[in-house]
C-alpha cells in the first residue's frame, strides 16, 4: 500500500526574534493564517504533531480533531545555543557557526547534528507502517528539510539550501526504502 504523507511546516508567530530552538507561542495573526489553510490541505485518515507548541497549536488551528504527538519529529537539539539569535551566535562563536552550517557531521553547540536529524527522520519514515495510507505531519523546518533529503537521496550538505516557509506544504508518496516527492499547489487533486 502506498503511503501519502504531506509534511507541513507550522506556523511562527508573525512579529519574532528568531531564536534557535525558541518554542514561542502563536500570536492570533499566525494563528488566522494557518485557519486560512486549513482547507486546502489534503484530506488525512491519521494527524501528527511534533511536540512543540508551535506545531500543537498549528494543529489545532488547521481543525484537526485527533493528532497524534511524534516525539521523532521533534526540532533540532540546538544544545548552548538553544534560544540564542543567529546575531548573538554569530557575535560570540561566528567559527563554530560556520562549521556547523558548512559540515553536517559538526554539532558544536552540544546539541544534534544536522547529520543526526537526517538519520532520525529517514528512520521514522522507514518506520512508517505500510497501511498508513493518508498522513499529515505539522513539523519544524529542520524536520521538513531532512525528510526532503531523505525522499531524493540528496546528501546531507544540501539541508541548508532547502528553504521551508511557515505553513509551506509538501508530499511524499510510496513505501519504505522508495518515496517520490510530489510538488503542487497545497490541495491539489491527487491521482486516483
Amino acid at each position: 500500500m502506498t503511503i501519502r504523507l504531506t509534511l507541513l511546516c507550522a506556523a511562527a508567530p508573525t512579529e519574532r526574534d528568531v531564536r534557535f530552538g525558541g518554542d514561542t507561542p502563536l500570536d492570533e495573526r499566525a494563528l488566522a493564517q494557518a485557519r486560512r489553510v486549513a482547507g486546502s490541505l489534503p484530506a488525512a485518515t491519521a494527524w501528527l504533531t511534533a511536540p512543540s507548541q508551535r506545531c500543537r497549536q498549528t494543529a489545532q488551528a488547521l481543525g484537526a480533531d485527533a493528532v497524534a504527538v511524534e516525539p521523532a519529529l521533534r526540532d533540532m537539539d540546538m544544545g548552548s545555543w538553544q534560544g540564542r539569535t543567529l546575531d548573538e551566535l554569530a557575535a560570540s562563536d561566528g567559527a563554530g557557526l560556520a562549521v556547523w552550517m558548512s559540515d553536517p557531521q559538526a554539532a558544536p553547540h552540544g546539541g544534534e547534528s544536522v547529520a543526526q536529524v537526517c538519520h532520525r527522520i529517514a528512520a521514522w519514515l522507514e518506520e512508517l507502517p505500510a497501511d498508513a495510507g493518508r498522513v499529515l505531519a505539522v513539523v519544524e523546518q529542520a524536520v521538513a528539510r531532512a525528510a526532503l533529503l531523505h525522499a531524493l537521496s540528496a546528501p546531507q550538505q544540501s539541508f541548508w539550501r532547502v528553504d521551508v516557509p511557515p505553513l509551506s506544504a509538501f508530499q511524499i508518496t510510496g513505501r519504505s526504502g522508495r518515496w517520490n516527492l510530489r510538488i503542487g499547489a497545497v490541495g491539489s487533486p491527487e491521482p486516483r
